[in-house]
């Protein structure tokens, strides 16, 4: 082996560190938006749909 790679390798100092062993996460994370709306969607969908039929139908009806 190149004598900068024993070095290298010398100066490692790599124990108790596994790939298997978790860090713990300490920050909190923020709401997710979409968890956020999903529960209104049962009110907002049917709303929605009844202004735009009601749009589309006074349109159609204007127009003709």
């Amino acid at each position: 082996m190149p004598e900068w790679v024993k070095s290298n390798f010398s100066t490692l100092n790599t124990q108790g560190i596994t790939m298997s062993t978790p860090t713990p996460h300490s920050e909190a994370h923020q709401p997710d938006a979409v968890e956020g709306v999903v529960s209104v969607m049962p009110i907002v969908l049917p709303l929605a749909g009844a202004v735009l039929m009601f749009l589309l139908a006074f349109i159609a009806i204007y127009m003709a």
